[in-house]
């Protein structure tokens, strides 16, 4: 199977200055990504996750390497039709609105009326803006951007999806959201590729990450994997009472082994507030 995205020696050179320096933003990675997964690309600032993304989109070419979207070179505009792209920090034509922003790059991907209607319909409807369609975008939260955002992404329906940041500066009940969106694109088949600095939403949503460091794929894996701790077992067990949970301490005792630590289980402050506020859809 030709994998979604694919990248071999990778290298990106940029000028440093007028002394003819250069400083080296992707330094030989390679990376095969499988189809319809959601992977997730981290790294600190200064790693080269955007230098990648940007010769993903075929904005820039790579110094040396190649770079292919479902075996086609990413210069080239097949490879640019299969891909669906939500910026960290979308600027939009703020005088429209969210309708007539989704139909306007729809006709930039190709689509024409009727089923241009019909389409933008659909993903409007999918992102959970109906009632928000025909208000200007300038009303929109954070939130509703980023959502109006994904519509436009969508649009064309890609193959690929890929998305920077898709919850910088979102709140939390905006954040759920986004991740529920996530996962229907990977139960839908689309391959999704996310860069983001929020770690706890990564490990829920992802198949696979990357990390990247000064330009250097660092490690690469399953979430399961990476984050599986080979030493310790965790065991959740109903409310014990004191004679029982000596009895336990003396037969672990017996056999050389000790509770290292015990703790009443904790829902995640996400979670909590979820159930305060609910999840907004608007």
């Amino acid at each position: 199977m030709i994998p979604a995205i694919e990248l071999r020696g990778l290298t990106k050179d940029f000028d440093a200055g007028l002394s003819g320096a250069r400083l080296r933003a992707v330094d030989h990675v390679n990376l095969s990504i499988e189809g319809g997964q959601v992977y997730g690309l981290l790294g600190p600032n200064g790693s080269g996750k955007s230098t990648i993304l940007k010769i993903l989109l075929g904005l820039l070419r790579p110094t040396v390497g190649t770079c292919t979207v479902f075996g086609q070179p990413s210069q080239q505009s097949e490879a640019r039709r299969r891909i669906g792209y939500l910026p960290e920090s979308p600027y939009f034509y703020r005088f429209l609105t969210g309708r007539e922003l989704v139909a306007f790059y729809g006709r930039i991907c190709g689509l024409r009326d009727p089923g241009l209607c019909v389409r933008v319909r659909e993903v409007i409807a999918w992102v959970g803006l109906d009632e928000a369609a025909d208000r200007r975008v300038e009303t929109y939260s954070k939130g509703m951007l980023q959502r109006i955002g994904l519509a436009q992404a969508l649009v064309h329906d890609p193959d690929l999806v890929m998305l920077d940041e898709p919850t910088a500066g979102v709140d939390p009940a905006g954040t759920a959201a986004m991740t529920g969106m996530i996962l229907k694109l990977r139960a839908a088949g689309k391959t999704v590729l996310i860069t983001s600095h929020l770690l706890g939403q990564i490990e829920e949503v992802c198949d696979r990450v990357a990390i990247l460091d000064h330009g250097r794929l660092m490690l690469e894996g399953r979430v399961d994997e990476l984050t599986r701790d080979e030493d310790r077992v965790t065991l959740v067990l109903g409310n014990l009472p004191a004679g029982e949970l000596a009895e336990l301490r003396a037969w672990l005792g017996a056999r050389g082994r000790m509770i290292e630590s015990m703790e009443r289980p904790r829902a995640r402050l996400e979670q909590v507030f979820l159930q305060r506020v609910g999840r907004r859809r608007t």
